[in-house]
Parts: C-alpha cells; structure tokens; sequence
C-alpha cells in the first residue's frame, strides 16, 4: 500500500499534510498550524457552530459546489482533494464583502465569538441563491442558521443582515483557482495516509477507496477497521471520548454509494435507492420531494452542517434508538442493502437492529444503501418529533406512522417510535389493533390502549418514562385527527408551530400534510 499525504486546496494553492494524526480536526489544524484563527471552538461537537466552514467539491458540471461543515468534527484526511475556505477568505483588509458589512451595519455581533460561524453560514446562503437567482425568506434564513447558536447579540439583528446582505452589490466568493485546483487533486491517487498518533503511542492509518469493489476488499482485509462516513459520531468519539478509533476507512471517496436514484421496488411500484454515502441533507431532500409530509422531520433532523456532513446510511448504521432517519425509513418498509466482498444481501431495516447498539452486520460487511418503496395514494403517513429544543436538538420521541386505508378500515399498519426502547422498534400490539377495523376514536383508543404493552420506556435527561408513554399516545391520537376519514385536521389545526404562524416559508399550510 502506498501512502501519500493529504492534498487539498486552502488559500489559493494546493496544501500537503504529511505527519499529523489521521484523526486532527481540520479545526486544530486551522488554528495551530495554519495560523488561521478566525474559526472558533466552541462546543468541539458540532452543536454549536462558531467554527463553522466552507468545504467545496466539484459538480457534474465542473462548477465548485460549497457547503457549510464544523470543522471541529471533520478530520483532516476528509478534505483531500477538496478545497477550505474560513472567515478569513470573506472580504479584505480593505473592504468587507456583503455579509460582513451587513451584520456591521444592523449590529449582528455583540462578543463577536459566534460570528465567524455566523458569516460563514450567511456566506453559504449567499452563494447558493445567488446561483440559484433566488431570495431566502425570513424563515429559510432562520433555517439554514438552525446549528448556529448565539447568546449575546438575538437572532432578530442576523436575520435582519441575512436578508440585508442581498440589497449589496453582488460579490460572491472567487472559486476559480480552487476550481482548477481540484481538477488537478482529482488525478491523485486514492488516499491512503499514515501518522504516528502520540496520544496512542502508535502509527494510524486512513483509507479512502473510490470503488465499491476496493472498499469491499478493504473491508474484509481490515475487519475490525472502523468505517468513516460523516464523522458527526466518531468525531465526538474523539473529541469528548478520547478514544482510539483504530484505522479508518473513509466511504465518502466511493462514488457507487454517493448516488441515489429512482429504483422500482419488488412489485414494480415507486421506489427509491439511497447509496449509504449519501449526505443526510441530499438524502432527506430526495426523499421529501416524493414524500413531503416527511418535511418538517427533516427541517429538524440535527442542523444544516451535520446534515451535509453526515450520511444517512452512517445514521442507519449507527444504530442509535434515538436517531430520527430509522424511523421514517422503517414506516415506509424500506430495506438495507448490505455487502460482504462481492456478495449481497437485504434485510427489512426492522429486522437489522437486534438490541441496544447492536445490528445484523458480519464481519468484513458494511451497508450498500438503502432501497425503499414510495407510498401510494391509500396510504396515510406523518412524522413528529418531540425535543425540549425545536430546531437542532435530540429527539425525546420520534414517531413516524403509515396506514394504507381501503373502504374506511386499515388494511396496513406501521406505527414506528424512536426513543421508547433500546431499538427504533414498531408498536406491534398497537399495529394488530387496528388491523381491518374502521379509522375511528374507538380504533384509535384500543391502539393507544395496546402501547404500554410494546414499549417501557427508560427515564433520563430528556424525559421520563410516563411522559414518553403519554407523548407516544398523544401523537397517535394526532395522526388520526389529521388523518380520519371524517373531517380530518388541518397541520394548522393539529401542531403548536403551525396554529402559531402560516407556515415555516409564510405559505398557508396544505390540509393533511406539513407544508
């Protein structure tokens, strides 16, 4: 195996990394050898996002495509052959650009801590509808800021320069030299580095296949390797944990698994194929634009910069009970994809968690990509999360239900909880109550009755069992007011966010689903 260092493109030429551990952050590179340090650490998990950045790939196109990262929880071998930008690339000495004069003029920083974060992901909204022609509302702006967190200056002043910024002058960011630059990385060999890591007193190493057929044969040579996709997990790992995490292997340089695409299911109706690579972000928005009563879940699924780091099959890998990609998957009956050397298998994804954090992989096997059917017009389906935060924060429960509906009675049931077990797990006995029988409060109420029977829930920090059981309830009780056959609620009706304005984009909300 030939190693080779890290290259990527960061001001205005092509950097190398040759001895730092595989896992430094591209943060503690910023600020300790880069002399860049303008990026803040806040939190050194993601959550905050003071040192928020712009990581750059090229398109189909050949144009650069930038996203906003945290560059506390991206380790450095994940930027090669891409290109970095920090708050230091924004303006000059001499003249500030658009969205350093608008949050200067409507007084957007008061510490000043945050800010870097803050322009940078004003810069990303800016670049991206500047290319798009487009204006952000009010409430797209309050979106794409949901991971950045200010505790000093109120968000009203950086709403009032996000929307300010686009009265200026345009000057977007210059991306021709990082654009000839990463032609030139893309003729690169795959990545594979290797550092001695002083805290384990020991060389580690980081592999980055481009093929599906490499990452297999990798996989089953480095068996107890730990698969990389966002990072938005292990770099916690890192970070708060101090742990070892052994060789890592990146899936984010195997283009097979960065796609998604329609895909029919088994019987030949819709269907979508996500590629385990893809980021929850690109993957979340394929899947609302075919089903958009998933919208809101996804507004709220973490924050815009994990969202374009993480992947969701690292989401459905990781396995967390609290995790808001398996439910909705389950609800829609999709299958992972799993692949072992040149072999492949599928399982239901309800059937490939087996207890707390553990799943039905074998050694040497990763997950390929996820396949599920898309719902037809007899089904019913909505999703719901209940945090202590509303954007950006930890589910206490998560329930995504489905229900195909013929004649007034259910014919098909999921009813799918997050956060009520040690595994995302379905209401079986609550399901089984409302086979065949009319969609009316009496169903509903055997159903909410069978609950307590599938699930005994834990207490902790974020809610206590009897709250999580009564919510579970509640919201069972909420589908069915918006889905009954008899007058069923508006989302204007039914949910606080909705009863208290229009709509997150000031449209009024469609009956029956989350504008």
């Amino acid at each position: 195996m030939n190693t080779r260092p890290i290259r990527f493109f960061f001001r205005g030429q092509i950097q190398e990394v040759r001895s730092l551990p595989p896992t430094t952050s591209v943060l503690r590179w910023l600020r300790e050898s880069a002399d860049a340090c303008g990026s803040k650490e806040g939190c050194a998990e993601g959550d905050c996002g003071a040192c928020t950045v712009l990581v750059g790939e090229l398109d189909a196109q050949e144009r650069l495509q930038l996203r906003n990262l945290n560059a506390c929880i991206q380790f450095l071998p994940m930027l090669d052959g891409k290109a970095l930008f920090t708050v230091e690339d924004l303006g000059s000495s001499r003249q500030l650009n658009p969205v350093q004069q608008a949050l200067v003029d409507c007084h957007g920083s008061q510490c000043g801590f945050c800010t870097p974060g803050f322009a940078m992901t004003l810069q990303a909204l800016y670049e991206s509808h500047q290319a798009a022609g487009t204006r952000p509302s009010r409430q797209q702006l309050a979106d794409g800021l949901a991971g950045n967190l200010c505790r000093c200056t109120g968000y009203r002043p950086i709403l009032d320069a996000g929307e300010q910024m686009f009265e200026r002058p345009v000057q977007r960011l210059d991306t021709s030299a990082a654009e000839a630059a990463l032609r030139q990385l893309r003729e690169d060999a795959p990545l594979a580095y290797e550092a001695f890591d002083p805290a384990q007193q020991a060389p580690r190493q980081f592999l980055a296949p481009r093929s599906l057929e490499d990452l297999a044969v990798l996989r089953q040579q480095w068996p107890q390797s730990r698969l990389l996709a966002g990072a938005t997990d292990i770099g916690l790992w890192v970070n708060k944990q101090h742990r070892d995490v052994g060789t890592l292997i990146s899936t984010l340089q195997v283009a097979a698994l960065r796609e998604w695409r329609a895909e029919p299911w088994h019987d030949g109706q819709p269907g979508l194929w996500i590629g385990a690579a893809v980021s929850l972000e690109d993957a979340w928005t394929a899947l609302v634009d075919r089903v958009p009563a998933l919208r809101e879940l996804w507004l709220r699924f973490a924050s815009p910069p994990v969202r374009h780091a993480g992947t969701l099959g690292g989401n459905i890998a990781n396995g967390s009970p609290i995790g808001d990609g398996a439910p909705a998957l389950i609800a829609l009956g999709a299958e992972i994809v799993l692949r072992l050397g040149a072999a492949q298998r599928r399982l239901p994804l309800q059937d490939f968690y087996l207890d707390y954090m553990k799943n039905a992989l074998q050694p040497g096997e990763f997950v390929e990509a996820l396949h599920l059917p898309l719902p037809g017009e007899d089904w019913q389906l909505r999703g719901y999360k209940i945090a202590k935060r509303y954007d950006s924060d930890i589910s206490a429960v998560c329930a995504v239900f489905a229900l195909r509906l013929a004649q007034g009675k259910v014919r098909e049931a999921r009813l799918v909880y997050g956060g009520m077990a040690g595994i995302v797990k379905r209401a079986s006995q609550a399901e089984a109550a409302l086979l065949d029988q009319a969609w009316d409060e009496h169903t509903l109420q055997t159903a909410v009755a069978a609950l307590p029977q599938d699930f005994q829930p834990l207490s902790d920090l974020r809610a206590s069992a009897a709250y999580r059981l009564q919510v579970a309830g509640n919201l069972l009780r909420r589908f069915w007011l918006e889905t009954r056959t008899d007058s069923p609620l508006p989302a204007a009706r039914s949910g606080l966010w909705w009863a208290t304005q229009l709509g997150r984009d000031g449209q009024q909300p469609v009956t029956g689903a989350q504008p």
